[in-house]
């Protein structure tokens, strides 16, 4: 894995027509970017970048498991034969906006798998409480939209693809009105649009504080009435199937473990789309669903893709600090319960313990600055006075607007003795949103032929350092849009691959006995400690000795875990979902840390206290090109290499 700060043009995509088969071989980013293949380990996989900001390989991160020969072979294994591979014209990964409004268009020109990690609902976009931000109201423009965008992205955004989502989202937005979504509406019959944090009008599309459960809800009914579209849930995808041709890496499908049965299913596609979600999980405390492990960026980087601007990983501000409650959960949540930008945005004000407003101290737009000021804002709160949470009030409001426009958080701090229209919420920043991933052009497509993305596990370059309030549920709409046409060009032009050119994962027999069990204990414990790792050194505020700290821990935890696995009878061909899960967390921790020790600057939500200015030669993307260094860990390895 190599690191660079790209320089130059900051485009993420190729000009023109880049898309197709022919698009595979013409796409390059920053102009100068070409993809090479990688023949020596030292050798970057962009040989045809003129100029860039290499950072040293980093290799206490490699722990070789090749050489490792396991004392006690005490998991016997199981592989399926010829009945679990299914066939379709199109692979879907995930199930939340992206995934399922994609799905719904390319179901018109052949078989779709949507394939999903747990229920079909089970979502990031299923927890975005918000809305959706498009150009709908008289005063509003797509330019006020963009420049909103590029403030708040730190000025590291694609413009071209800044003005695109801008200007295709109204479109988007009224699609899902045609089908069905219900949003809000005002007393003049007229959507209701919400302001948040950086915009500078109202264009916040809502369903009151339940958006993406709406938007889930609509296009769920579509899709189980498309008799084109099969649903797969409880399928976890395991790795890509590619091959190489020249200096080409192509993908033909994936391998998923179904997670009921313990069965691996194998999917072969002509087109695959990555809409995979986040990876929220690296950290301790975050608003995502327990899905959200980075699953899609990990298999991508294992497969050859390029990934970018991961150390841009925005913290929401306002996430509801369970220890501040009058009544106590009784048990840890698995995941943070979200308090929307939109309380803001409707007039909340934040205090400290004291009742002292605090936020004109650190911005002129006070509650309303972006969400890495605000974020920060807290942190340094907290840190001065040793607090654990500050407090968000909106009780000055009157009581019917409240319930009206935030019945989910009102009923939710009820349940635990707090009325959000008399009493301030205990509030704390929590792990939000990847702003990096897969690197992406302007139809979603990727250095990978036949893969596209779209969604928050793609890196489009409309979010920049920072993403927009409102913005991550507009983009997921326009890209899963405009990789439609280049996936049916692809698919036209391809064939279905022999499912027997790749190895098959295989699955421990006995999921119930005691070394299995114990395998699972301790990967559940590993985790811990690697959340615990990101919070502390990788957090709000970052510094290089912290990062280097980090990187050294990280590279520790990943060692003893394999050696203790490998020592167990594991072998790199088997899968199992916490394993796995656990591969793809240290996968994309180690990509946030290498990502962020490369950046010496600090831009939007990336912030070091050893180079705290922006600093305008560096305001370019972080890119990560892959390489297939002599030894590797397994999070880094695609074990399932195509038969020679």
């Amino acid at each position: 894995m190599a690191t660079s700060l790209v320089s130059g043009s900051v485009n993420l995509h190729s000009k023109g027509k880049s898309y197709g088969r022919q698009g595979c071989r013409e796409l390059c980013w920053a102009s100068t970017i070409a993809f090479k293949r990688c023949i020596q380990t030292e050798i970057l996989r962009s040989c045809g970048v003129s100029k860039f900001l290499q950072v040293q390989r980093r290799d206490s991160y490699q722990t070789p498991f090749t050489n490792k020969k396991a004392h006690a072979r005490s998991i016997s294994a199981s592989c399926l034969g010829e009945g679990a591979t299914k066939c379709f014209d199109f692979a879907v990964i995930g199930s939340g906006v992206a995934g399922l409004r994609y799905a719904l268009e390319v179901s018109k020109h052949g078989t779709v798998a949507v394939i999903t990690k747990a229920e079909s609902q089970e979502s990031n976009t299923n927890y975005a409480q918000g809305g959706v931000s498009a150009v709908l109201g008289p005063l509003d423009s797509v330019e006020s939209h963009m420049q909103d965008t590029i403030v708040a992205g730190a000025y590291l955004c694609d413009e071209e693809t800044v003005r695109v989502v801008c200007t295709e989202g109204p479109d988007r937005v009224r699609e899902l009105i045609a089908m069905g979504a219900s949003f809000d509406h005002g007393e003049d019959g007229n959507l209701h649009l919400a302001r948040e944090g950086g915009h500078s009008h109202h264009r916040i599309v809502h369903a009151s504080d339940m958006t993406g459960r709406e938007i889930e809800r609509a296009l769920l009914k579509a899709v189980v009435e498309n008799p084109n579209i099969s649903m797969f849930e409880h399928h976890f995808a395991v790795d890509f199937l590619t091959s190489e041709e020249g200096n080409e890496t192509y993908c033909h499908g994936v391998d998923t473990l179904n997670t009921e049965t313990h069965e691996v299913i194998r999917f072969i596609s002509k087109v695959t789309l990555l809409a995979s979600g986040g990876a929220g999980h690296i950290y301790p405390s975050t608003t995502n669903p327990p899905i959200a492990t980075g699953d899609g960026i990990a298999m991508a980087h294992r497969a050859q893709a390029v990934i970018s601007n991961m150390e841009f990983v925005q913290f929401h501000p306002t996430a509801l600090a369970d220890e501040g409650l009058p009544i106590k959960p009784t048990k840890k949540r698995d995941n943070a319960f979200l308090i929307t930008e939109a309380v803001r945005g409707d007039g909340g004000i934040l205090y400290n313990l004291d009742m002292e407003r605090f936020m004109p101290l650190y911005d002129e737009r006070e509650e309303l600055a972006p969400r890495d000021v605000v974020a920060r804002s807290i942190d340094d709160q907290l840190k001065k006075r040793n607090e654990k949470y500050v407090l968000l009030d909106i009780s000055h409001k009157p009581r019917d607007k409240i319930l009206s426009h935030f019945p989910n958080i009102a009923a939710e701090c009820l349940r635990y003795g707090l009325d959000i229209t008399r009493d301030p919420m205990p509030v704390v920043p929590a792990a939000h949103y990847m702003c990096g991933g897969v690197r992406a052009g302007l139809f979603g497509e990727t250095n990978v032929c036949g893969l596209y993305v779209a969604g928050e596990v793609a890196c489009t370059g409309l979010h920049g350092a920072n993403r927009l309030a409102s913005n991550s549920l507009l983009e997921a709409l326009v890209f899963a849009q405009r990789a439609v046409k280049p996936s049916i060009d692809h698919m036209t032009d391809s064939s279905l691959s022999d499912s027997d050119l790749w190895t098959r994962p295989v699955v421990p027999l006995s999921p119930g006995s005691k070394t299995v069990v114990n395998i699972i204990q301790r990967t559940m414990k590993v985790r811990e400690e690697l959340q615990s790792v990101m919070w502390k050194y990788v957090g709000i505020v970052r510094s290089t000795s912290r990062l280097k700290k980090a990187e050294q821990r990280i590279g520790e935890l990943e060692a003893d875990w394999e050696g203790y696995l490998f020592e167990q009878g594991w072998e790199p061909t088997m899968v199992a979902l916490e394993a796995c899960e656990m591969r793809n967390l240290f996968c994309c921790a180690k990509l946030v840390v290498s990502s962020a020790l490369a950046r010496h600057e600090s831009r939007g939500l990336h912030f070091t206290i050893d180079f705290p200015y922006l600093e305008e030669s560096k305001r370019q993307p972080t890119v990560i090109f892959p390489c297939s260094p002599m030894k590797v860990s397994w999070s880094s390895q695609q074990p399932h290499k195509q038969h020679h």
